[in-house]
């Protein structure tokens, strides 16, 4: 299996011309009812908190869970981020794994109806800022700071600098790739610069370098989700339960010291070019919902709406929801409990706890 470096995820671009011609075209589509199928595509990308997809692939979970209802789900890596939500945007996966600002920005803004059908985990210290010889945001005042621009970094940028008063206006943000980014702040004129795990912790460890700000000062901002398209999943509900129940099945032991959990982390860290240390590292920087009852409890906060109203406020003023947006709530966002966010006659985001549900209830 190609290995790809493991920090490939969350870079929430596409060229603006791309993102409106993707949404052009999808809102003058004809509305298609899906059809009950037998056959299903999920694309996954390397990341800590999306990687586990491979294991239940390899390891059988998948098709045990399909077996049970009768259907196939075949599980593709693509080592293209954001190309593999492109993808499923333009209906050639039925679901792919994404940030929270990644699946609005991209097919919910575009106009596809899409159900996040799996709330996995949420950043909690694996994004952060990090600044030579300093302690202290309110330092960052007329100074550079270098990220992957329109990503979570981004967003983390604007909290951080929110939490002393300060503006984006009031920086000059430096477009980095996240390939580049650790060499850059290697170098004597890259002061700042704000990035994800592996990179985070190798940018922290150059001698003068200050973690001064990061996702777990942010709980619940930066989530990681498996999202299904909103029709194909109400003509086919099988497909949900059988991902549902295979993922909380690998999480029930994927967090525990038993033989199986250590033998899955070990394989993930090897899959995701580390080992079974640097696998636990990244976990460690992640609020994991080993339990389907824990997300659901999350979900279902104030704190997680009041989360998605800051991202979703973020992606308007960055013109992630298009041109079109007259403002945040030209995107409906639902959440259970009957809470909306926006225009609830053009709902395309949907947190539906129905599946997680039914595996906290052990109803799958």
């Amino acid at each position: 299996m190609k290995k790809p470096t493991p920090f490939t995820r969350r870079v929430s671009r596409l060229a603006k011309g791309a993102v409106l011609a993707l949404a052009a075209s999808t809102l003058a589509a004809p509305v298609v009812s899906a059809q009950e199928r037998d056959s299903f595509k999920l694309a996954w990308s390397i990341y800590a908190g999306w990687i586990p997809w491979l294991y239940i692939d390899e390891s059988g979970i998948m098709k045990k869970w399909a077996d049970k209802y009768d259907i196939e789900v075949e599980i593709v890596q693509i080592n293209d981020y954001i190309e593999s939500i492109n993808q499923y945007t333009a209906g050639q996966f039925d679901g792919v794994v994404a940030t929270s600002m990644d699946a609005l920005s991209i097919p919910a803004a575009g106009g596809v109806d899409t159900t996040a059908l799996i709330v996995g985990d949420y950043s909690n210290g694996n994004d952060g800022l990090v600044m030579k010889d300093s302690t202290n945001v309110a330092d960052l005042k007329g100074q550079q700071v270098n990220l992957v621009e329109l990503s979570v970094s981004h967003y983390l940028l604007a909290r951080a600098l929110d939490s002393v008063g300060l503006r984006e206006r009031d920086v000059t943000v430096v477009n980095t790739g996240d390939a580049d980014i650790v060499a850059a702040f290697n170098t004597s004129g890259v002061r700042n610069v704000v990035t994800w795990n592996p990179l985070l912790d190798d940018v922290a460890s150059v001698p003068g370098a200050n973690r001064v700000f990061d996702s777990s000062m942010i709980p619940g901002h930066i989530k990681d989700l498996t999202i299904v398209n909103t029709a194909t999943l109400a003509a086919n509900p099988a497909l949900g339960k059988a991902l549902t129940g295979a993922w909380f099945e690998l999480m029930a032991v994927l967090g525990t010291d038993s033989e199986e959990g250590q033998k899955a982390r070990a394989f993930l860290g090897e899959a995701s070019g580390t080992d079974q240390a640097g696998y636990e590292a990244q976990l460690a920087g992640m609020q994991m919902f080993w339990q389907a009852a824990d997300a659901l409890a999350f979900i279902a906060s104030p704190e997680a709406v009041e989360a998605m109203d800051s991202v979703r406020e973020f992606s308007f003023d960055k013109g992630l929801l298009g041109e079109g947006a007259p403002s945040a709530d030209f995107v409906g966002i639902s959440f259970p409990n009957g809470v909306t966010l926006g225009d609830s006659a053009n709902i395309r985001l949907r947190f539906d706890p129905s599946y997680m549900q039914m595996a906290a209830d052990g109803a799958l």
